[in-house]
């Protein structure tokens, strides 16, 4: 019988696999948007989406209950920015993308897992490095004539 047997073992022990997880919900939280193959997307998914939920309710609790799960500045960072632009949205906090390319060494497939709303001060961060880029670009060109 299959009761009590849903989520991934990964070939880990329980704690390999409880360190795997919190390891990449921890990153997907601080950059924003991670690399990883399919599987392990599926499952950070899911861990990361109840950690927003957690989140959302905005009480002491909460924050504490994130900071026994996750690293210090992934929780402050989920408590603080991200659950805010999550407020009026019921789930789907993530979604991830299948990639073409594969693994070299088992060929298991790669996807992009990334939140759905990018965070104000990462659009902003976009901005200016694509603004820096530009000026480069204008610098070198007026360089070589």
């Amino acid at each position: 019988m299959k009761h009590l047997k849903k989520g991934r073992k990964f070939h880990r022990k329980k704690d390999q696999r409880k360190a795997l997880l919190k390891s990449l919900a921890a990153n997907l939280i601080l950059r924003e948007r991670i690399k990883t193959t399919l599987e392990k997307a599926k499952e950070t998914k899911i861990v990361v989406e109840k950690l927003i939920t957690v989140a959302k309710k905005q009480n002491l609790a909460a924050l504490r209950d994130l900071k026994k799960k996750l690293p210090e500045k992934a929780a402050n960072k989920l408590y603080y920015e991200i659950a805010s632009l999550y407020m009026k949205r019921k789930g789907g906090y993530t979604r991830i993308i299948k990639t073409a390319e594969r693994k070299i060494r088992d060929a298991s497939p790669i996807a992009i897992i990334e939140f759905v709303e990018k965070s104000l001060k990462t659009n902003i961060d976009k901005e200016t490095k694509q603004k820096e880029n530009i000026e480069n670009k204008l610098k070198n060109n007026g360089k070589t004539e």
